[in-house]
């Protein structure tokens, strides 16, 4: 193998779609085998499928490894458990891709991120930004309704998912960070590291049917908002305040109309305050619990660590 050539690791979970991972891994090898610039190594982890893997449906070149975990963690979990395995195994490389298995990440795709990667002097992780998607309207509504959800309640935009180009002299800047475990490209945008993107188009599903639902699209949503559990909880005591301070203008209207005007209703002044009383108990004691949890959290100091990954692992295998 010539020396030059940059040596680039593709990390991708598999949670019962073999059949999907096998049209990928004959792609990933068609795009590579003959270029002059890159080698690539793939990296599978195996998220506690049930179904096992037909070995004669892939033709081994063992530039293959499979991680298999103990039991099935979710899809952010098996990308940063990927992540550690190769931060800690994987010394002599240039980059890691992450990209999920089902073929909605193109194989062809890689280069762009790649190229733009090195366009930026390796500096910055360059992320896919969805130019057009293939799913249904309704996963696309929910999609649209989770970036704004996700701005108005941290600030930040999210308009890209995992599909993404992490140089190797930055990786070691994204591993011991906790909120890895929650999720992948929301971390990154809270830890502040330097990011761009690429406009790509979404592929095709290979085969089978894709495991996010509604439901898994509310857990990845909520995911992705715990990550700023800091930030999110000043967002609340604010918001509570100003709801407060609203219901105390409210009460002094209240007053108002009754003792200086001939438009209230008897008996309805002592209900609506009471009402009101009752919102900014629930205000106050909601914005008490959320302070309380965010205070309980930083008082738990945790030495960073790098090797969680391995808890998880029950063995590994090359093909």
């Amino acid at each position: 193998m010539n020396d030059f050539l940059k040596k680039v690791i593709c990390v991708t979970p598999v949670y019962n779609d073999w059949e999907s991972f096998a049209i990928l891994k004959k792609e990933l090898e068609s795009e590579f085998t003959f270029d002059k610039n890159y080698s690539i190594e793939i990296l599978v982890v195996n998220d506690g499928s049930i179904e096992q893997l037909n070995k004669e449906t892939i033709a081994e070149s063992g530039n293959t490894q499979i991680i298999h975990l103990k039991t099935n963690v979710g899809h952010q979990r098996a990308i940063a458990i990927g992540i550690q395995y190769v931060f800690n195994h994987k010394k002599e490389i240039d980059y890691i891709i992450v990209l999920d298995s089902d073929g909605e990440d193109k194989p062809q795709d890689i280069k762009a991120l790649l190229q733009k990667c090195e366009a930026n002097t390796n500096s910055k992780i360059i992320f896919a930004q969805r130019h057009k998607r293939q799913e249904s309207k309704l996963f696309k509504f929910g999609y649209f309704f989770y970036k704004h959800f996700f701005y108005w309640l941290t600030g930040q935009k999210i308009n890209f998912g995992n599909f993404s180009c992490i140089p190797a002299k930055m990786l070691k800047q994204l591993v011991y960070r906790e909120s890895l475990w929650n999720h992948y490209s929301s971390s990154i945008i809270h830890s502040k590291l330097p990011y761009d993107k690429v406009l790509l188009d979404r592929g095709k599903r290979y085969a089978g049917t894709s495991k996010m639902n509604l439901t898994s699209l509310i857990l990845h949503g909520l995911s992705s908002i715990s990550v700023y559990f800091d930030s999110l909880s000043i967002r609340i005591l604010k918001l509570a305040i100003l709801g407060v301070a609203f219901c105390f203008v409210a009460v002094i209207s209240v007053f108002y109309i009754k003792l200086f005007t001939t438009q209230s209703i008897p008996g309805w002044a002592s209900n609506l305050i009471l009402i009101i009383f009752s919102i900014i108990l629930q205000l106050s004691s909601v914005t008490l619990i959320v302070l309380l949890m965010q205070l309980s959290s930083r008082k738990n100091i945790k030495s960073p660590s790098s090797e969680i990954y391995k808890d998880f692992i029950d063995t590994t295998e090359t093909i």
